[in-house]
């Protein structure tokens, strides 16, 4: 079997959708001949997308066997909707969240229920499958296929104590602390600013907010982003994935009641995400509903389950299908602050307990979720669309024929 995939979001660029675009990619190998037109950072994307047509045209044409292409995000599917000189290949696109719930009207009226013309569309949750739906995607048309995650996490071991790696990587003394941590890039549905200044007050005892990722809260960009009116300005920040929480999170960090309780990491090495992970007394998701905005999945949830952190989590969007509540984390209602505050003191009274209860965390993320069992599913579904697609171009051939001599009925 070939199949060519076609993707923009893949490394060097870091994100979610990367990560599972270069696993697809490469745990395909093992079980298809692979071709891929992958748009890498260099040159300019906008000819990439413009070009797109042509690149997957001439790809077609030097292999002759390719029978499935595949678009990794809603973006590059919308982009290449009207393509119509490979149409006798099977079109597979993966939708992640975002991509689903973009909201132009344009694009939600017209663009999104036109994807029906792909062969196949893969979900990467329920979550993002049901606002599929609801947006008018054909529902026969949907399969849900989850990201995986690199088990080899939970191989992790740090070679520091507890009081040694923050003492001697940041400079604190958590020994009578409770640290807890925020991991990603600040935009607004990630729930930072509302977790530092809606909850943290509320927490008793001397904790401590760690946040790491990406933070350039004063940018020229930014300044400009800020000053275009409302719609066009959430519009934009969503497309960029522009760190819409930035200025909110930057405004809490040089107030000095909460910079006592708060301190920004920036962007780390994942070997110090590992620590952190392991090291910290909790690992927050606290994302909030935003209108037009949804977290596809939760690959980080995963990633710090297997690297022994315990996980508190908002039930929100594909988060809910990535962390199941009392077995590989604690999910809680998302913006209730009364709630997060007081499951969070209550863990503080008695965290050996829940440590405990949540003891096989690591061992059901590794059985339920996987790169290779994701790949394998694509596999799979790639196979099964091939000989669907193989039967409808012979049935199309016999109908041809019977058009052109009627003696052959």
């Amino acid at each position: 079997m070939e199949v060519l995939f076609v993707s923009h979001k893949h490394p060097p660029a870091t994100g979610g959708m990367e990560k599972q675009s270069y696993e697809l990619v490469k745990g395909m190998h093992q079980y298809a001949r692979v071709h891929t037109l992958i748009y890498t950072g260099k040159g300019s994307k906008l000819l990439f997308f413009l070009s797109l047509e042509r690149k997957i045209r001439l790809i077609c044409k030097k292999n002759p066997g390719i029978s499935v292409v595949h678009f990794n995000d809603g973006l590059l599917a919308a982009v290449c909707l009207w393509h119509r000189s490979y149409s006798h290949l099977a079109r597979v696109i993966t939708l992640h969240g975002l991509d689903v719930v973009f909201p132009n009207r344009i694009y939600q009226r017209y663009i999104l229920p036109a994807f029906n013309a792909y062969d196949s569309i893969i979900a990467v949750s329920e979550a993002t499958a049901e606002a599929c739906i609801e947006r008018g995607i054909d529902a026969t048309k949907l399969s849900v296929i989850h990201n995986g995650v690199d088990h080899t996490l939970a191989d992790f071991s740090s070679k520091y104590s507890r009081a040694d790696f923050f003492k001697e990587r940041w400079g604190i003394d958590a020994a009578q602390k409770k640290i807890l941590l925020l991991l990603g890039r600040p935009v607004k549905r990630k729930g930072f600013s509302w977790f530092i200044e809606q909850v943290l007050p509320h927490l008793k005892g001397d904790v401590l907010v760690l946040v790491a990722g990406p933070f350039q809260p004063k940018s020229m960009s930014g300044i400009i982003i800020r000053m275009l009116p409302g719609r066009l300005r959430k519009s934009i920040e969503l497309l960029l994935g522009w760190p819409s929480d930035s200025h909110a999170l930057k405004r809490l960090l040089e107030d000095e009641v909460f910079a006592r309780h708060v301190q920004h990491l920036g962007r780390l090495a994942f070997t110090d995400l590992q620590e952190l992970w392991t090291h910290s007394d909790a690992f927050l998701v606290p994302n909030i509903e935003v209108e037009g905005d949804m977290e596809g999945f939760g690959l980080v949830c995963l990633e710090a389950a297997l690297s022994g952190a315990t996980v508190f989590a908002s039930a929100s969007g594909g988060i809910k299908q990535a962390i199941r509540h009392g077995v590989n984390g604690l999910l809680l209602p998302a913006g209730d602050a009364v709630t997060w505050a007081g499951s969070l003191n209550a863990y503080f009274s008695k965290q050996p307990l829940v440590k405990e209860k949540l003891g096989n965390a690591r061992s059901f993320t590794i059985c339920q979720y996987g790169w290779g069992r994701m790949v394998y599913a694509y596999y799979s579904h790639f196979v099964e669309l091939g000989f669907v697609q193989q039967k409808s171009l012979q049935r199309n051939q016999l109908i041809s024929i019977d058009q052109v001599n009627p003696a052959l009925q």
